[in-house]
């Protein structure tokens, strides 16, 4: 980046000088002139440890003196956003302040909540995960303080001088001494923009960073700047992008030995207690060499092979072996991380993540595991639970959408699912340790992360299991936070071919198609003009045919004109442009046309897109505020909608979302739609919006159907009672934390009832039976078919053991051998063999009249069944396979039935002669 975007009149007016750092050569300012380095680690260590640089603060302190000095400062105090990134397609987690405002206001289409503002975001970044706990500052979760301006060519707010002298004056209110203080120069690319940045720095610690974002990478007219080879381009927007990290100003307010000893105070104090660790509380020395650790921390990369010099470094600073070291301080960094881990969970669990193998929910449960195996280590007896719910109380409850008791619920449901995930992993992981061992290979990592991502099986389990089986694997230091950084991005699948390419550019030139069916969604009639026709497509001026999007198939109907009539079996939405694909005859550019939409497909689509609404309502009524689309399809005769929830839903809460979504058809609402600004509408209606996905756009279409608020491109009923009833026909268990449910409305779900009535009718004429014995006659004919099955059996064994005492065994070789045509059902006849077998002889059998089935059962080792049956097999004309022990097949050639068996002999003689 060039020296001039550093050259600021603030930095002159107030004394700053620019110098290099004569350790790391980076350019920074400062107002201490003899000064040598850039104050940043590793040129200089911590210093404020044991040595506050700031007036005492807590967190919530700390964080009211950040916001209420930006209100005071002429800036909008907006409510944080929440974890997860509804209102984004590329992220699943909020990983910065500024992605609170990403894409739409950045890229200037749509404004900012406030110009000025401030906010206090929690963030969550795990591709640290490892580091937290051991390093004194890592965090899964942090605040990041932040105030931005969003400068545009009509609108400027400030740049670069007022937002370094706003940083100075806040500090300087906290308490600092500005003359420690530096501002180092840090070209800052991120997210396909770049722009000038300076880290602010003081006693070793970087508490801020102001980026100046002015440059993107998308071409435009301007002349661009080259940083690290890549082109960047001036931009119309100029964006002031602060990050004030509150947990680093709240460590350097107490000087405390670690981050965690100053975030989580009442967390830290009960797990040392629930670990038998208090008396180190208070413990001087052990005071001192945490510190110490945070110090050396500070000053390196400890990834990887890493930590193993930063122990090393420690021990020598404070004489002890590392061994001891080592033992000392892993439980307190074990403690650290849970109590870091528990407040994510509070954020994540509280902002309505479900735990699932998918999307946020996965990062979710990599986070819990991680915590649980935590606790296991240091045999701690508190529940998970207990510990997230204690987080969000300090939090505040106010701050969740979710309930404490439902996240209570989702806490211990995974704890038993983690629990069982160990009990099934043993087996699978010794299964996988003895391959390798067999083949004296190490166990790859790419295996301990299939392990890890299929089945949830931890990498500790695998090394410990792989050790007792005397096989080898490494375990990377760094295994949670690669495996974090995988799942952390909704990377964009592979672009299929677009089947339309070729239409793009005819149509580049056409206006908007204008949507009737917005405007009259009731309205099956209409007349227009044809602009354009080619490869069998026409589109209109205007229409109501209604394209295929959101889940909702497209309307098909008829299009007449004075001269043909032609059927409309597509409609597809091309840009602004609707295509009509017709069959039938042809249309020419001009034509006047009169279209008429499938009057009765077009309202039970309507009619299930709209109840579709309803059953998402009401199942967040009666499953929780965590309830989220996952997906959804609408169809004419039955619609269903996947949502996010954490355990199979019962036939009883099935039953409680019918009745509540049917409740709110009889209060027929009406069904309000508006074209809203997407900010706007954001800060009104939460991002509870982006239900089936984040529309583009400045403004979007927002739809309130009773209390479900969605931005939705769907055609919808004017009122819920014009949906008619509402049927739930099942509910499936699609994937883990996905539920689907199935349903009808209308006429649709009147048709469904009556297919069960008729069901329920036919049933109860074949047992003759009124219907409402039904239930009672179906439960005594089973329960006595079970029992006549029970006879059954007991009359085939009583059969096998009279075939038994009937088969006399010849001699082969020195054993005994029956070879023999037994006419038996397979189940009899692999019984049979069986007792032979366990009797001490070998047994060839083989019967049946329709098709031939063959067992073969040898308690002789050298005497492989496997291999003589598939012979025998082979002549029935069919296949065999199994044990060698005992194997069995079968073929359709019943009249070679003796061939077979004197196919076997030859073998079994053969063998036992030798």
């Amino acid at each position: 980046m060039l020296e001039e975007e550093y050259q600021l009149e603030y930095f002159k007016s107030q004394g700053l000088v620019r110098k290099v750092c004569s350790k790391c050569g980076a350019a920074y300012w400062t107002r201490d002139p003899s000064r040598e380095t850039c104050g940043d680690a590793p040129c200089e260590p911590y210093s404020f440890i044991a040595n506050p640089v700031f007036t005492p603060h807590s967190l919530d302190e700390m964080r009211e003196a950040y916001l209420s000095f930006f209100e005071r400062h002429g800036h909008t105090r907006i409510e944080r956003y929440p974890v997860v990134a509804r209102w984004r397609d590329d992220i699943y987690l909020t990983i910065a302040s500024i992605a609170d405002f990403q894409p739409f206001v950045t890229n200037g289409l749509v404004p900012p909540p406030a110009n000025p503002l401030t906010i206090s975001q929690p963030c969550i970044r795990l591709n640290d995960l490892d580091s937290v706990g051991r390093s004194g500052r890592h965090l899964t979760l942090f605040e990041m303080m932040a105030h931005h301006a969003f400068n545009s060519p009509g609108e400027d707010i400030y740049w670069k001088d007022r937002t370094v002298e706003l940083c100075d004056e806040f500090l300087s209110s906290i308490g600092a001494d500005l003359k420690r203080v530096t501002y180092k120069e840090h070209p800052w690319m991120g997210g396909g923009n770049a722009g000038p940045s300076v880290e602010v720095l003081i006693a070793g610690l970087e508490v801020a960073t102001l980026v100046f974002m002015s440059l993107t990478r998308v071409p435009n007219d301007q002349e661009p700047v080259e940083l690290e080879g890549v082109l960047y381009y001036p931009m119309k927007m100029r964006i002031v992008d602060t990050g004030y990290g509150l947990e680093r100003l709240t460590w350097a307010s107490k000087g405390s030995p670690t981050v965690y000893d100053a975030v989580f105070p009442e967390m830290v104090s009960r797990l040392m207690h629930a670990a038998g660790l208090e008396h180190l509380l208070d413990n001087k020395e052990f005071t001192k060499i945490l510190g110490l650790n945070a110090r050396f921390a500070g000053l390196m990369d400890i990834s990887g092979p890493n930590l193993f010099q930063l122990r090393r470094k420690v021990a020598a600073a404070i004489d002890v072996p590392q061994e001891k070291l080592d033992k000392l301080i892993t439980p307190i960094e074990k403690i650290y991380a849970i109590a870091d881990h528990t407040r994510c969970l509070a954020y994540m669990l509280g902002d309505c993540v479900v735990p699932s193998n998918v999307r946020e929910g996965y990062l979710a449960r990599l986070v819990l595991r991680r915590t649980l195996r935590m606790m296991a280590d240091l045999d701690l007896k508190d529940n998970l639970a207990d510990l997230v719910e204690m987080q969000i109380r300090i939090i505040g409850t106010d701050s969740f959408e979710q309930s404490i008791a439902g996240v209570r619920e989702i806490v211990d449901r995974e704890v038993e699912k983690y629990a069982a995930t160990l009990a099934r992993g043993a087996r699978i992981v010794q299964r996988i340790a003895r391959t390798y061992k067999k083949k004296s290979e190490r166990i790859p990592l790419q295996e301990v992360v299939t392990l890890y991502d299929s089945h949830g099986i931890p990498p500790e389990m695998v090394k410990d299991i792989a050790a007792q089986e005397g096989a080898v694997v490494e375990i990377p230091d760094n295994f949670y936070s690669q495996i974090a950084d995988l799942h952390s991005e909704n990377l964009p699948e592979k672009a299929a071919e677009d089947p339309l390419a070729k239409y793009r550019e005819r149509i580049a030139g056409l206006p908007p198609t204008k949507k009737a069916y917005y405007d009259q969604p009731a309205e099956v009639e209409f007349e227009a003009m044809v602009i354009d026709y080619f490869d069998g497509c026409a589109v209109l001026d205007q229409t109501l045919f209604y394209p295929e999007g959101g889940g909702q198939p497209a309307d098909t109907g008829t299009l007449v004109t004075t001269e043909t009539m032609v059927r409309v079996e597509d409609t597809i939405k091309l840009g602004e442009v609707i295509l009509h694909r017709v069959k039938g005859g042809t249309l020419k550019r001009g034509d006047r046309v009169k279209g008429i939409v499938d009057e009765e497909r077009r309202w039970s689509l309507m009619r299930h897109h709209t109840a579709t609404h309803l059953i998402l309502r009401a199942a967040k009524e009666v499953l929780g505020a965590h309830i989220h689309q996952a997906g959804a399809q609408k169809g004419s005769e039955s619609a269903r909608i996947d949502i996010r929830h954490f355990k199979h839903i019962t036939p009883e809460e099935m039953k409680r979302i019918e009745i509540r979504a049917n409740q709110m058809v009889m209060e027929n609402t009406p069904v309000y739609v508006s074209w809203e600004n997407r900010t706007k509408a954001e800060q009104k209606y939460g991002f509870g919006l982006y239900q089936g996905g984040v529309p583009p756009g400045r403004q979007i279409r927002v739809v309130q159907v009773a209390g479900d608020i969605e931005a939705c491109a769907g055609t919808h009923c004017r009122s819920t009672g014009e949906i008619g009833p509402i049927a739930l026909l099942k509910v499936e268990h699609i994937q883990d934390g996905i539920e689907r449910l199935e349903f009808s409305a209308g006429i649709a779900a009147i048709t469904a009832t009556q297919h069960l009535k008729d069901l329920i009718a036919v049933s109860a004429e074949t047992l003759s039976v009124q219907q409402e014995n039904l239930p009672a006659s179906v439960n005594r004919f089973f329960t006595e078919w079970k029992e006549q099955r029970k006879e059954i059996e007991r009359l085939q064994q009583k059969v096998v053991d009279l075939e038994v005492q009937q088969l006399v065994a010849e001699e082969i070789g020195g054993f005994g051998v029956v070879i023999r045509e037994v006419d038996l059902p397979p189940q009899e006849l692999v019984a049979l063999a069986s007792r032979i077998s366990e009797g001490g002889d070998i047994a060839l059998l083989a019967g049946g009249r329709e098709r031939v089935h063959a067992v073969m059962a040898s308690p002789v080792e050298s005497l492989n069944a496997v291999e003589v049956i598939r012979e025998v097999c082979e002549v029935l004309g069919g296949k065999g396979g199994g044990k060698p022990q005992i194997a069995q097949g079968g073929g359709p050639e019943v009249g070679r039935i003796g061939e077979a068996l004197a196919r076997g002999r030859a073998l079994i003689e053969s063998n036992l002669n030798g």
